[in-house]
């Protein structure tokens, strides 16, 4: 067996660091007020409509790229990376369903379905920085291994209303996405800036969900935005590995 490169041994510290930490930490609660939406307005019978039509972003851009995927039209440089992108597109899909269903209703049940989503969409990623950044071999073993652990995590969330694992999953493997991005590629991949960019900001909306809908004068929440520039982060994969068409030969 090949010895482990130092990336691979940078990855699977950091992964077993985020297992102890996921074992570890105490649990924490969800807050209840993470289901107080600033935009209540019910739309065509739908409550909260554009909290929950919104995730139509989601699914049109996991669409897209899952048929892009199945057409051929993405170059992946390795098995790895197909694989990974696959899992990255499906989870999207995956999202914008538990997350419509979600937010028509908020509560704990509810956001057990969102977050199972999201955790396809993230172990794609996870998936996608250990092919392009570190190895096929890591890759090989840390997406089916961030699929099972976050799956894991939300199943725990949902026995326990802790979110202690699931917290450390989305932050700890945003960190190692961004330690790893600064790593040698191999061969083509993801724009990693432009994705931790659009995770950042989602973020930052997610939260000031009732200011954004002040400022913006109760147009739009930033909990609408936030689906929006989340699912951008389609592009940043997306974009990168689609095939350039060869030019016209002209006689």
């Amino acid at each position: 067996m090949t010895p482990l490169s130092r990336p691979e041994k940078f990855l699977w510290c950091f992964v077993a660091a985020l297992l102890v930490l996921a074992v570890a930490l105490p649990g924490t609660p969800q807050d209840p007020d993470y289901h107080r939406f600033a935009d209540a307005r019910t739309l065509l019978g739908v409550p909260r409509a554009m909290d929950v039509l919104s995730n139509i972003f989601f699914l049109a851009l996991g669409g897209i790229g899952l048929v892009c995927h199945f057409a051929g039209r993405l170059d992946y440089p390795n098995a790895a990376m197909r694989t990974s992108g696959l899992v990255f597109f499906l989870g999207f899909v995956l999202t914008a369903i538990g997350s419509a269903y979600y937010h028509m209703d908020p509560n704990d049940r509810g956001l057990a379905w969102d977050r199972m989503g999201m955790v396809v969409a993230f172990a794609g990623v996870l998936g996608l920085v250990a092919a392009h950044r570190v190895s096929v071999r890591a890759a090989n073993i840390l997406l089916p291994v961030a699929l099972a652990g976050g799956v894991l995590s939300v199943a725990w969330f949902a026995a326990t209303h802790s979110i202690t694992p699931y917290a450390v999953l989305q932050f700890g493997g945003i960190g190692l996405v961004a330690g790893a991005s600064w790593l040698p590629t191999h061969g083509k991949g993801p724009n990693w800036a432009a994705l931790i960019a659009a995770y950042a900001l989602a973020k930052v909306l997610e939260m000031e969900d009732a200011e954004v809908l002040h400022l913006t004068q109760g147009l739009v929440s930033g909990r609408t935005l936030k689906h929006v520039f989340a699912a951008l982060a389609v592009l940043a994969v997306l974009l990168p590995l689609a095939r350039r068409r060869s030019p016209a030969l002209h006689p």
